[in-house]
């Protein structure tokens, strides 16, 4: 198989503990529930992809325990290419995640295997690398390794710098094509608080400032806005639909960005406006089913052609 997609980046199991309310600070709460699922950016937005039916490969690394061989059977189920995930001496990756009735949520990562991931997972996959459209990168595995991957890639990339870096080479700009960051890690990033459309445009010129060639910053329930370099636009698209319940928020932006490259491969004809639009409208059926990857849409639940060819609102800032 030569994949669309190539994913360099993270593979985290998930231990996700349901609650009223998110604690305070040294509060104990008894849970209503416990759950083990998938997840880690990098592996999200490879299966998020890959249920939408594009044909994608992970770069990664997994934990020489029973999580590793666990997590490596999951992403053979979900149709992943594998040959460039290799299993290390060390334990894999793992979040703990409390998630509220209301959806939002607090995580806590230990990297693990992950910090195994290196340049040289680049320089030996180049059969994976060369033949794919897209690369998604993200920020929880060395940042060498990332941005020896972004310089090496031809084609189209997306940086989802998550999780956020207040101090960071621009190189992390300047190779990605695509820049994606949601409000909280803008607000980080760019040193400017960003609560609406307007406080993400004011980022964005920071970023395309600093060397960014194209930046979208995810706002939740009010959409995405987008800016390019050249360009004296900033385009705020809303959120097409709005959601009645949300159920659960985790692994929402990684719906976004495996969605996002979806459609960069499907559509390529499409506008930027359309294809982000079109992401937003994907990420916004996860929330409103609990877990990480068993939230995702998959091709049957979603008319893609539909949402492909629509034309999505939008308001210059």
């Amino acid at each position: 198989m030569h994949p669309e997609i190539v994913v360099f980046g993270s593979a985290i199991v998930d231990f996700i503990s349901y609650v009223d309310r998110l604690p305070r600070s040294g509060e104990t709460l008894h849970g209503s529930k416990f759950a083990t699922g998938f997840g880690g950016k990098g592996a999200n937005q490879c299966v998020a992809a890959a249920k939408l039916g594009a044909k994608t490969a992970m770069v990664a690394k997994l934990g020489s325990d029973p999580w590793g061989q666990k997590y490596l059977e999951n992403l053979k189920n979900q149709g992943v290419e594998i040959s460039g995930v290799k299993v290390v001496e060390d334990t894999t990756g793992i979040a703990q995640i409390i998630v509220s009735e209301t959806g939002e949520n607090q995580i806590v990562i230990v990297a693990g295997a992950n910090n195994h991931l290196e340049e040289d997972d680049v320089d030996k996959n180049p059969g994976l690398f060369k033949s794919c459209k897209v690369l998604i990168t993200q920020l929880e595995t060395p940042l060498k390794g990332t941005i020896h991957a972004l310089k090496t890639f031809q084609g189209t990339s997306i940086l989802n710098a998550a999780p956020a870096l207040e101090n960071y080479s621009k190189e992390l700009l300047v190779y990605s094509k695509i820049f994606c960051v949601n409000e909280h890690e803008a607000t980080i990033m760019s040193g400017i608080e960003v609560k609406s459309p307007r406080d993400a445009k004011s980022a964005i010129k920071k970023f395309l400032t600093l060397g960014a060639n194209i930046v979208v910053i995810t706002l939740g329930e009010l959409g995405a806005v987008y800016g390019q370099k050249d360009s004296q636009e900033m385009v705020h698209i809303p959120v097409f639909r709005k959601v009645e319940k949300v159920v659960d928020t985790t692994g929402a932006g990684d719906a976004f960005i495996g969605s996002l490259a979806y459609f960069l491969v499907k559509s390529p004809e499409s506008s930027l406006t359309n294809l982000i639009g079109a992401a937003c409208e994907v990420a916004s059926h996860s929330v409103q089913k609990p877990g990480t990857q068993s939230s995702f849409p998959n091709a049957k639940d979603l008319n893609l052609d539909e949402i492909s060819r629509k034309d999505y609102p939008y308001h210059l800032l």
